[in-house]
């Protein structure tokens, strides 16, 4: 928990013109104004003990006294830190980051938290509890942080041209009217009475009851949701297979969201632009991927024109934060128990933006490991663009 900024100027302010004793019983009354979590608050923001608010709580509870004595400034306990000037060296030595490579280290292999390193300073003459440790770290400024994903690894030099050429193409379709989809596989999801994150609204105590494990029920299976984002109208496609998340269940999700949604939409286009990431079932080097899409412009008169981003950059896809995000928060805390409540979970996603999601369930084959030949691949009409032709092609009908 953070020091609350407001509290820690309002008390900054004040209490040098209070007692002790006027100091604690101040604190104390916003303790028990902030309710649940008030003490912990206020004895941050305060710099007072925990102990002390609570005897602070019970004088407010109780009648009035007579104020008799007060006691005189600099009295009671002194803070370990100044008498023991030491102890803030030994306790950064302990959670230093380079302590993980240190050898030496005892804490290299166990977690960090206060309750070890209260011990490991209590072994090194430094006795502490595990509060005064998280009192110190805070002192340190430190805080509890889970790990941030910022690294992406290796990038392509043209990563960024890559970038501004798929806006350019975006922005040149759209402007003509013109549909840009953007395409991609959610994460597989067990069917069944399975722990699903988060949390919803359930009468107190009486949580939905899910599976201690989660091993798979084989009449039951997986379901596969690929999804179709229409960037200019905001609306989204999801195709929820059973089987495998292969080039040709793609392509079939985009066929599927062509002829439920994008005909009716875009009655007079001849293009569709593709936007996909550069791995999975629609990689740009995925033979397959370009002959079902061959297949699909062949059926339905369109040019498709497709740009892969970039390897290691899936992040940047609309789909991701523009549909698949809201999936993810509209069943939440919810038991994926079956493929119909799947479908009706994604097709009840909107937001406040406009966006609605229509679904389907497919429940076609979709093998593996099929093979496309060298002169299948001559057949194609395909023909990749000056800038970088492997991440940037059309095939014509």
């Amino acid at each position: 928990m953070q020091i609350d900024p407001v509290l820690q100027q309002k008390y900054a302010a004040l209490f040098p013109y209070l007692n002790e004793r006027q100091r604690r019983l101040v604190a104390a009354a916003d303790a028990r104004d902030l309710g649940y979590g008030g003490v912990a608050r206020v004895a941050r923001a305060a710099g007072l003990s925990r102990p002390t608010l609570h005897t602070a709580l019970k004088e407010l509870a109780a009648e009035p006294q007579a104020v008799h004595h007060v006691r005189r400034a600099g009295g009671g306990r002194k803070k370990l830190c100044d008498t023991t000037p030491a102890l803030l060296g030994e306790l950064e030595a302990l959670i230093d980051p380079t302590t993980r490579g240190d050898p030496r280290s005892p804490l290299r292999w166990t977690c960090k938290s206060t309750r070890r390193l209260a011990h490991e300073l209590t072994q090194r003459g430094h006795p502490i509890s595990h509060q005064g440790v998280a009192d110190l770290l805070r002192a340190l400024g430190y805080s509890l942080q889970a790990n941030f994903k910022t690294l992406e690894g290796a990038q392509h030099p043209d990563r960024d041209a890559q970038f501004h050429y798929i806006n350019r193409t975006t922005t040149a379709s759209l402007t003509q009217g013109l549909p840009v989809i953007s395409v991609d596989t959610k994460k597989k999801e067990l069917v069944g009475p399975y722990h699903n994150s988060g949390r919803e609204w359930q009468p107190q105590g009486q949580p939905e009851r899910v599976t201690v494990h989660d091993f798979p029920v084989l009449h039951l299976g997986k379901a596969i949701p690929y999804g179709v984002y229409d960037i200019g109208e905001n609306l989204g496609w999801v195709n929820v297979g059973c089987d495998h998340d292969t080039a040709s269940f793609a392509v079939e999700s985009i066929r599927r969201w062509w002829r439920k949604m994008g005909v009716r939409l875009y009655p007079q286009a001849d293009r569709v632009l593709i936007c996909a990431d550069s791995g999975g079932s629609n990689g740009y080097r995925v033979r397959l991927w370009k002959v079902e899409l061959q297949q699909f412009a062949t059926e339905t008169g369109l040019t498709v024109t497709v740009c892969h981003f970039p390897p290691g950059t899936s992040k940047w896809n609309k789909i991701e934060h523009r549909l698949f995000s809201h999936l993810t928060m509209n069943w939440r805390g919810r038991p994926l128990i079956s493929h119909d409540v799947i479908v009706n979970l994604i097709s009840a996603t909107t937001t406040k933006t406009g966006l609605r999601v229509k679904a389907a369930l497919d429940r076609k084959k979709y093998p593996n490991g099929q093979k496309v030949s060298e002169a299948t691949m001559k057949t194609l009409h395909l023909e990749p663009h000056a800038f970088h032709g492997e991440w940037n092609y059309t095939l014509k009908p």
